[in-house]
Order: C-alpha cells, then sequence, then structure tokens
C-alpha cells in the first residue's frame, strides 16, 4: 500500500480520553463441529495489548479473526479464560467498547446526526449535540448532519461509523475490516484518516484485516493467527511483507 502518511507526535488527551489496556488470559472458545467434536475457534489465547495501542490482527479465512473480534465484543463468552478491559472483566457488550464493521449499518430512516448520537442515549441534549457534531468534524463531515446515508457514498458512510463510534468516547475500538468494500483510493485515504484520529484519541485499536500491507502500515503491533493460535506477534516495524507472507502459510510440521 502506497501512502503519504506521516506519523506526528500526538496531541494531548483531554480529561476522560484515551485507551483501556485489554488483557485475554486462557482465552478459549470452541464452535462444536459434527458428533460433538470440537471444530474451529479460538485458544488459548494470551495477549495483552496496553491502553493507547493499535493493534492489527491478520490470518487466512478460517484463522479466528471474526471469533476473537466477536468475543472482544462480548458478542461470545470465553469457554475458558477471561477478558478484561482497564482491569473489567468482559461479560458481554460493554459501555467502553465499539465495534466499525465492514459495512457501516446505518440506520437509513435516521439521519447522519442522528446515526452518530444513536449510541449517547441518556448524555444531555446539549452534550449530546456538542459530541455528535465534534465527531462529525474530525471525520470532515460536520456539514452533513442533515442528510441520509443513501445521499452518502461508501466511503463517506464509514467516516460516519466511525464518528458514530468516536461519539461515545470508548477505551477500545474495534475494527472489522472496515474499508474491504471501498475502492483503493477511498481506502488509503480513510486509513490515513484513521490513524490520525488515533493519534488524536490514543484510544486502544484492535482492526483486523486481510490485507497484510494494511496490517504493517496502520500497526503499531502485527498479531497473526492460524487455526486460532497465535503464531506471530510483534512490533509492525520489524517484521517484512515477506516474513508475514511466510508465517501465514507455514502450515508447521
Amino acid at each position: 500500500m502506497t501512502t503519504t502518511m506521516t506519523r506526528a507526535a500526538p496531541a494531548p488527551l483531554a480529561a476522560g480520553r484515551g485507551g483501556a489496556p485489554l488483557n485475554l488470559d486462557g482465552v478459549t472458545y470452541r464452535y462444536q463441529g459434527r458428533r460433538g467434536q470440537q471444530a474451529a475457534g479460538v485458544g488459548p489465547l494470551k495477549l495483552e495489548v496496553p491502553g493507547g495501542e493499535f493493534l492489527c490482527v491478520v490470518g487466512p479465512s478460517g484463522s479466528g479473526k471474526s471469533t476473537l473480534l466477536s468475543l472482544l465484543a462480548g458478542f461470545l463468552k470465553p469457554q475458558s479464560g477471561q477478558i478484561r478491559l482497564g482491569g473489567e472483566v468482559v461479560r458481554g457488550p460493554h459501555p467502553r467498547l465499539t465495534l466499525v464493521q465492514q459495512e457501516a449499518a446505518l440506520f437509513p430512516w435516521l439521519t447522519v446526526a442522528g446515526n452518530v448520537a444513536f449510541g449517547l442515549r441518556g448524555v444531555p441534549r446539549a452534550e449530546r449535540d456538542a459530541r455528535v457534531q465534534d465527531a462529525l468534524r474530525q471525520v470532515g463531515l460536520a456539514e452533513y448532519g442533515a442528510r441520509r446515508p443513501h445521499e452518502l457514498s461508501g466511503g463517506q458512510r464509514q467516516r460516519v461509523a466511525l464518528a458514530r463510534a468516536l461519539a461515545i468516547q470508548p477505551g477500545l475500538l474495534l475494527l472489522d475490516e472496515p474499508f474491504s468494500a471501498l475502492d483503493h483510493a477511498t481506502r488509503t485515504a480513510l486509513a490515513d484518516e484513521l490513524l490520525a484520529l488515533w493519534w488524536q484519541h490514543r484510544v486502544t485499536v484492535v482492526f483486523v484485516t486481510h490485507q497484510l500491507e494494511e496490517a504493517l502500515h496502520l500497526g503499531q503491533r502485527v498479531v497473526a493467527l492460524r487455526a486460532g493460535q497465535v503464531v506471530l506477534d510483534a512490533p509492525a516495524k520489524s517484521v517484512s511483507l515477506d516474513d508475514l507472507r511466510r508465517t501465514l502459510e507455514d502450515e508447521g510440521p
């Protein structure tokens, strides 16, 4: 992936902002196959993600990436082990985490501003409106609040999804191949915009992708999964694209 992104020094964080540390201790989840035999899944996984780190997870289809994200998001419960976010055990969907998926999943009957505000129910009106407008400004859509999702391009819809995620001021941001349906130019631009937003907020990020170049470009650290196991865990700057490919292609003994 060719980009012109240069990582600048992170901006100071506002009070109450920033990423929460994530810890997986012996986490296992296996699906039941035929005749009760355990099938694909993940684990046991032991993984620590410091607060504010940008972690990219790669692996072939069936390696356990989607299962891992579902566990982190609280949609699945570990069959053994624990997941902790900011020291608190994750037992289900958590108010300090949010997930951005491959499709923006916007509500077509709501305006752009209404979609961004959806996770802010219970927040006082003035604060909610301010956070919505601030989030839209950060993704370059400050003038689009009154539009409907069908009036937006694919890239703009993903920006709205990012704005909705940022508006709740999460401690953990999960991204499931959020740019996979976009053309190369839009994908590259959004990747750089995501990096800029991360520098600003320093939220903890777990970004799942099939694109190895994307993982090495975005991540501070890269974790590779194969058959539900971690086969590589290293700083992105220390891993070459060829090494990463060989790791994922090596089936072992």
